[in-house]
């Protein structure tokens, strides 16, 4: 089982009735992090006139907090909250800030302001899978290279590194649900002669048929 969280600390801005919105956002891991982000933000933008924000954490997206800054109540906090959770990404801050121009938008148009300043905000950072996995090992003789090698590939289990000494150390990141199978497939095609050790069970980043520890 796994989830989605987004990639990279981005900014994007646009104009709406002469106020202009910025939407931040950030992949975080406690309500710490997303706190002193959202503190650097309002540093940042001491002249706004709002630091709306909204974050989601947890696998589970258990933790859930938002704020309107100032803005009339449910038109700007809980509409950045929705569209995370719409996108169904959790460990991620966002912040919308505005600079008022003028002139007023109304609950419906800061509702859709907000909205799109998240909006824009996730698409730019781009969204990622984390999954169950861990670290696996495979030592085996030179004589068994090609053979694992080759199925490996075929199976589109990415080999991460390679160690050449009086061994062959293949080092593969596989998910979990994966862990019984590439095993036994490697136990079979090397007759027993490998010795496999799993290290480091926890949360990797997915991106294709690929595992990386920090993305």
């Amino acid at each position: 089982m796994g989830y989605f969280t987004i990639k990279n600390e981005v900014s994007s801005e646009f104009e709406e009735k002469k106020s202009i919105f910025i939407g931040h956002a950030k992949r975080v891991y406690s309500e710490e992090e997303a706190k002193n982000f959202i503190n650097k933000i309002r540093n940042e933008h001491k002249e706004a006139t709002h630091n709306v924000y909204a974050y989601v954490i947890g696998e589970n997206m258990g933790i859930q907090r938002y704020s309107d800054d100032g803005e009339p109540q449910g038109t700007a906090g809980i509409p950045v909250l929705d569209v995370i959770k719409k996108n169904s990404v959790t460990d991620t801050v966002i912040v919308v800030t505005r600079y008022f121009g003028g002139i007023l938008l109304g609950s419906g148009g800061l509702v859709r302001a907000y909205s799109k300043g998240a909006a824009l905000a996730i698409k730019k950072s781009g969204i990622v899978e984390k999954v169950k996995g861990c670290s696996l090992n495979i030592e085996i003789d030179y004589d068994m290279l090609g053979k694992v090698q080759y199925n490996l590939n075929q199976n589109l289990w990415h080999i991460e590194n390679i160690n050449y000494s009086d061994k062959v150390n293949i080092k593969i990141y596989c998910e979990i649900k994966d862990l019984n199978k590439i095993k036994n497939s490697i136990i079979e095609i090397t007759s027993g002669r490998v010795n496999l050790t799993e290290e480091n069970e926890g949360f990797y980043f997915k991106s294709g048929n690929r595992l990386y520890e920090e993305y």
